[in-house]
């Protein structure tokens, strides 16, 4: 596809597969990125934070297109949760989010020439049931957590895990279609969406 076009600067195959089943058409290109230094920020400014770097470090290898940075966490009384380490650590994730509410946040940060460049974050509020322990270490053993923000996919097993959820769900899966729609179309005329969506 043509440079003209949209980049997702991530290898989450969650986020390419909610843009393919919108529709869009894209190619996928990253870059490493320095995740650190984000402490002491709002979970919201963390996100925005990691979104843009994301969007960066890959526009600065392009000489066009449009670049999308995503980053995604889950945020509990007063913890951000990333992606857990290991086992043990995904069992302290799973325990701690079982019976309560959380927020999934997102950010999103759509970059490309002339200096344009948009970040929003989406914020959903999701609750868990009570889990027992044997519940948590059998979808532990399916491996299901370990690249997943918060150690959880509600997209799948752990979709039983769930009793509410207040917000997009997209974004809990990690890339919020409506919101990204938004900004897009800041940036880019109808005739420039309908080439990469319709």
């Amino acid at each position: 596809m043509a440079e003209s076009g949209l980049i997702l600067a991530s290898r989450s195959p969650r986020r390419a597969a909610l843009l393919k089943q919108a529709g869009f058409r894209f190619q996928i290109m990253t870059r490493p990125v320095n995740e650190e230094n984000v402490s002491g920020l709002s979970p919201r400014e963390h996100v925005q934070q990691l979104s843009r770097r994301k969007a960066e470090a890959v526009f600065q290898h392009m000489k066009s297109g449009t670049v999308i940075g995503a980053d995604t966490i889950v945020h509990i009384g007063g913890r951000i949760l990333g992606k857990p380490l290991d086992a043990e650590e995904a069992f302290g994730m799973l325990s701690l989010l079982s019976g309560r509410t959380h927020q999934v946040y997102t950010g999103l940060t759509l970059q490309e020439a002339g200096g344009v460049s948009i970040s929003r974050t989406v914020c959903t509020d999701v609750t868990f049931r009570n889990l027992s322990e044997w519940e948590i270490k059998a979808y532990i053993d399916t491996g299901g957590p370990m690249d997943k923000a918060g150690a959880y996919g509600i997209q799948e097993r752990a979709c039983i895990f769930v009793s509410d959820i207040q917000g997009c769900y997209y974004n809990v899966v990690g890339f919020p279609l409506s919101e990204f729609m938004n900004m897009l179309k800041q940036i880019w005329d109808e005739e420039k969406i309908r080439r990469h969506l319709f």
